[in-house]
């Protein structure tokens, strides 16, 4: 395992470095705005597998994702966005909301958990909203912990939790924690809140 101390003076080569390993199937830890996250490139089975496998993941929990920018949807989603989904989206994107939509056909079941749904989200403020823009790919933003375990907000667990299982860690030091993201179920007509989360909804 590599451990990169990001700077605002070496982000970009902090991403760049994580692309590469990403690319080629690595896994890679990430500090997000609540906790710190576990990524592999979406569209890499081998990759998914591996990560479910470290983090004791039941095969019924699907794994959401993160993206840049809205361009990105087309990789994961199966149509367009409802008019109740762009409403969510214009108003709490960038930010800490997780939208269930209906998957495009083809996308591994490691992400969808055969629900037909997939988990995505737009990141705030953060080193995973910047790599995720450079990316130009969705990159899956599972919390950093075992299932069943206290999310990380520092490296140190982290690295309690895998050891040298994963490719690389990035510390951006303590992560601000507090509530995980809100998940809308939004994949039908009218949405149902799912996980009550940082972004608090009627």
């Amino acid at each position: 395992m590599q451990i990169v101390r990001l700077t605002q003076e070496n982000m970009n080569y902090v991403i760049g470095k994580a692309l590469a390993i990403l690319r080629r199937g690595g896994i890679i830890s990430y500090p997000t705005e609540t906790f710190y996250g576990l990524g592999v490139k979406f569209d890499l089975p081998d990759s998914l597998k591996k990560l479910y496998e470290l983090k004791r993941r039941p095969k019924k929990k699907a794994m959401p994702v993160i993206i840049g920018d809205r361009r990105s949807l087309s990789d994961v989603l199966l149509m367009s966005l409802s008019p109740a989904a762009e409403a969510l989206v214009e108003q709490f994107w960038p930010g800490p909301l997780t939208l269930l939509l209906p998957a495009k056909e083809g996308l591994s079941d490691y992400l969808t958990a055969r629900t037909g749904k997939i988990a995505v989200r737009i990141p705030g403020e953060s080193f995973a909203l910047h790599l995720a823009r450079r990316a130009g790919f969705p990159i899956t933003a599972t919390s950093a912990n075992v299932s069943g375990m206290p999310p990380a907000d520092d490296i140190e667990t982290v690295m309690k939790y895998f050891g040298e299982d994963i490719d690389l860690l990035i510390d951006g030091g303590k992560t601000p924690g507090g509530a995980p993201s809100t998940i809308v179920d939004i994949s039908e007509e009218g949405f149902r809140i799912v996980r009550q989360g940082a972004i608090r909804l009627p």
